[in-house]
């Protein structure tokens, strides 16, 4: 089996889903929100993250960690927690021996919705079609399992293997 974690970072929240490429279609296996205790200090916070990015993935045991790259936001104090949290991700994919791919949020909108200026709720609604989900996932879970997607993509995973991933009207089709 051949796993993708994908993590979508934040400083209050942060995102992760794993995909299993092993398939003809790429497989859900698991996502969730990892909510961080707001009232505690930024370390805290982050070692909160770090540990329980080492439980899913010793859990779950994936063999690449895809994460969403910083985008420039007009506030630079969000950007640097923002930094931060990235930090805590990729020592715990480190620690773990894991390889770590980037991703610009609008490349995994791009590839997942259609547009890069896709909006939440049409990433989500892409993510639960091309998993073949029963409901959306929640937000941040949703976007780390775009991650996940797009990185399938982009490394020629099962998509590429398959012949199956093809564009139509700008978007990704599993």
């Amino acid at each position: 089996m051949s796993l993708v974690l994908g993590v979508d970072p934040g400083s209050r929240k942060t995102g992760f889903g794993v995909v299993d490429t092993s398939q003809r279609k790429p497989i859900y296996v698991t996502s969730g929100v990892i909510k961080l205790p707001v009232e505690a200090s930024l370390a805290t916070r982050l070692n909160v993250l770090f540990e329980s990015l080492v439980t899913v993935i010793s859990e779950y045991q994936p063999n690449e960690v895809a994460i969403e790259d910083i985008f420039m936001n007009k506030n630079a104090q969000s950007a640097l927690k923002l930094g931060h949290a990235r930090g805590a991700i990729m020592v715990a994919a480190g620690q773990c021996q894991l390889p770590v791919f980037e991703y610009e949020a609008r490349k995994v909108k791009q590839l997942v919705a259609g547009s890069g200026n896709a909006d939440k709720f049409s990433v989500a609604h892409m993510v639960q079609r091309q998993l073949n989900l029963p409901s959306a996932p929640k937000e941040d879970a949703a976007d780390a399992l775009a991650v996940a997607l797009c990185h399938i993509h982009l490394s020629g995973g099962v998509a590429a293997l398959s012949g199956a991933g093809k564009f139509a009207r700008g978007r990704l089709r599993m």
